[in-house]
């Protein structure tokens, strides 16, 4: 008997169950993906018990997430779904960078005991004064200028809200307290404790924006949406408490799906018909199937020749691989990450990374994550994303991208998944499309540039040390908080300790591989020195590191950065907006990270220095401005561009043996 022939008796079956809870599944809005706890506000979903109270958000246009607090209302620039936080910016924030000399904030952030959201540990307050009596003796406040309705009053900035209560006797207009990220807080004040920041710094940590958390039961719901269920609450009479509630198509349950008479029913009339419908899908899997085999080569076959078994290869070509069953990671199965992804969605798709395309996806645990799928069958492809598996597999460093698992040797295509990073790459913030945002002040690059160091340190100090082969701002990816997530080992190797070089064929991105490597092939630590250096003069100038637009010997930035150095031309070659005219300490601390970046891109790799000497010198150009506060005059002040072009003439000759 055909299966289509008893096709219409199961539907009739499942027609009799309450679908009203399909319209509690994941929603977007532009970029973002509404999942439980959060719902929408102007769709289906808000006639029923979807999410939370409190936690209906608005799509504005389709494009921008709207969370309302009280009377006010917060732009949503993230949900991180795995860590429960939500990062939100004042629906004001345009103002505030359009009118950044006196950021006016119109309320205060006020969030109820009883509410599911609350503050993170990673935010702090500052405290905005406007319209007061000027007093001298607040000695630990900043001045706003250009405020409007100011005669001989002023307005304040407190970086706490302590001082809140003097502001009656001083009778301040408004007193507001605002909410910012404890890491942008630092960086406007931490290297210039003893200046004042410009007024357009207030402005820009406002607009970086803050987080909340949230409480869900997520170990709940993943197991309620493991049974084909939909998250959402009830109201509990007796107790007056939201419990957490699976809307399943037979109906409501408190757990999951698959435990209601109503189910049982459905279960055992469609048990009773499964026999023939399974024949008959055996049947028809097995002709489609065979009529398939020749015309398709799959990855998990292929896979079979880069791993353990199949044709035979040599010592060096095993150095390059490993094999997914080896493995102690978790397996994904292909059908819940193309769920996770909604079938590889073009609308999903983040970018493309060394042999593949990332997708962003939703775990049904909740936990958002980037899937990298396989460009295309060919064998050296797969080898590549076999070799990405076993490297992730062994790595644990808090500024390398989270290897979450991959598919078995068994799935229809080989995928990936890694932790998803939001905030975009180095290279976006830089000369990207995030460039106009001018996110990455002074001090937030050269953490990044320390943070990128360790993580490349980490790579060469284990055992096997590992070269990460494809050092660029386009795989140095930023969490919320502007830390670094290094990404990308699609080129990686590892390293034998008994071999100094390898040689294999030069790979890589223009503008970023090691002359030394393209030319003779010899792959060693030194080559990811080389691209870090590219890094280094990307940071501290704001350019891409391949332009055709620039002149022909400096299409490279490498190129014009030694051409620069070596003229005492570093204006030239900076960004100034980051304060080189402005600010003496960022002037030495650039020029010290230029030297750096110079011996970097030495052409003979003997003369650059190893990464964790880079590490020690970035490390320490952080510490320099507490040096200067402290006084300290036994130190070493920093090299001038003269004294510097001096001594960096002279390395080119002589080589650098430090280990």
């Amino acid at each position: 008997m055909p299966p289509l022939f008893l096709l219409p008796v199961v539907l009739v079956l499942f027609a009799a169950a309450d679908a009203s809870p399909a319209a509690c599944r994941n929603a977007t809005c532009g970029v973002h993906t509404v999942a439980y706890p959060f719902w929408l506000q102007n769709s289906s979903a808000s006639a029923l018990d979807c999410g939370y109270p409190g936690l209906g958000l608005l799509c504005l246009n389709n494009t921008t997430l709207i969370l309302p607090i009280r009377t006010h209302q917060y732009k949503v620039l993230d949900i991180e779904y795995g860590t429960h936080t939500i990062s939100l910016t004042d629906a004001d924030v345009e103002y505030y960078s359009t009118n950044s000399s006196c950021p006016h904030l119109h309320a205060n952030l006020t969030i109820d005991d009883n509410s599911w959201l609350q503050l993170a540990a990673s935010d702090s307050n500052i405290a905005f004064l406007y319209n007061c009596k000027s007093n001298d003796s607040w000695t630990s406040a900043w001045k706003l200028t250009g405020c409007a309705a100011e005669s001989e009053n002023s307005s304040y900035v407190f970086l706490d809200d302590s001082i809140t209560g003097e502001a009656y006797y001083y009778e301040c207009e408004t007193v507001v307290v605002a909410p910012v990220l404890d890491i942008h807080k630092k960086a406007m004040v931490g290297v210039y404790e003893s200046l004042p920041p410009a007024n357009r710094s207030f402005g820009e940590v406002l607009s970086a924006g803050f987080k909340l958390t949230y409480s869900a039961h997520s170990d709940k719901c993943g197991k309620c949406e493991r049974t084909n269920g939909w998250c959402g609450y009830r109201h509990n009479e007796t107790s007056t408490t939201m419990d957490f509630t699976c809307f399943c198509e037979e109906g409501p349950t408190k757990s999951h799906c698959g435990s209601t008479g109503k189910k049982k029913t459905i279960i055992g009339v469609v048990g009773g018909l499964s026999g023939v419908l399974v024949l008959g899908a055996i049947a028809t899997v097995f002709f489609v199937r065979k009529r398939k085999h020749k015309k398709v080569t799959s990855s998990s076959k292929l896979l079979k020749y880069s791993g353990s078994g199949g044709t035979p290869r040599s010592m060096g070509g095993d150095m390059e691989s490993g094999s997914v069953k080896d493995l102690q990671t978790h397996l994904f199965s292909y059908e819940e990450l193309e769920e996770a992804t909604d079938s590889f969605n073009d609308n999903r798709e983040l970018g493309d990374g060394g042999f593949g395309t990332v997708y962003k996806g939703i775990l049904r645990d909740g936990r958002v994550v980037a899937v990298k799928r396989l460009y295309n069958n060919s064998y050296r492809r797969v080898e590549q994303f076999v070799n990405e598996a076993a490297i992730l597999s062994r790595l644990r460093h808090p500024n390398l991208v989270m290897f979450y698992g991959c598919t078995s040797s068994h799935s229809r295509e080989l995928l990936l998944v890694y932790e998803f990073v939001a905030n975009g790459t180095v290279a976006d913030h830089l000369h990207g499309h995030r460039a106009q945002e001018r996110a990455l002040s002074w001090p937030l690059r050269l953490n990044i540039a320390v943070e990128s160091a360790a993580a490349l340190h980490y790579l060469h100090a284990i055992e096997p040390p590992i070269v990460h082969r494809d050092v660029k701002t386009t795989n140095i990816l930023l969490d919320a908080d502007f830390h670094v997530k290094v990404a990308d080992f699609g080129l990686s190797r590892l390293f034998p300790l008994d071999v100094t070089h390898v040689s294999t064929a030069p790979q890589g991105t223009p503008g970023y591989v090691d002359p030394e490597y393209h030319q003779c092939y010899q792959l060693t630590d030194k080559s990811d020195v080389y691209s870090f250096g590219v890094v280094l003069v990307e940071l501290i100038s704001s350019k891409p590191a391949v332009d055709i637009t620039r002149q022909r010997n400096e299409i490279n930035l490498a190129g014009m950065a030694i051409n620069r150095i070596q003229k005492s031309q570093l204006e030239e070659l900076v960004d100034l907006e980051l304060g080189y005219d402005s600010d003496p300490a960022t002037k030495k601390m650039m020029t010290m990270v230029a030297e750096l970046a110079f011996r970097c891109l030495q052409q003979n790799g003997e003369m650059r220095p190893p990464i964790k000497e880079v590490l020690e010198v970035l490390k320490g150009v952080q510490e320099l401005c507490v040096v200067e506060k402290d006084g300290d005059k036994d130190k070493d002040p920093p090299l001038s561009p003269d004294t510097v072009h001096a001594q960096w003439d002279s390395r080119q000759t002589t080589p650098n043996t430090s280990q």
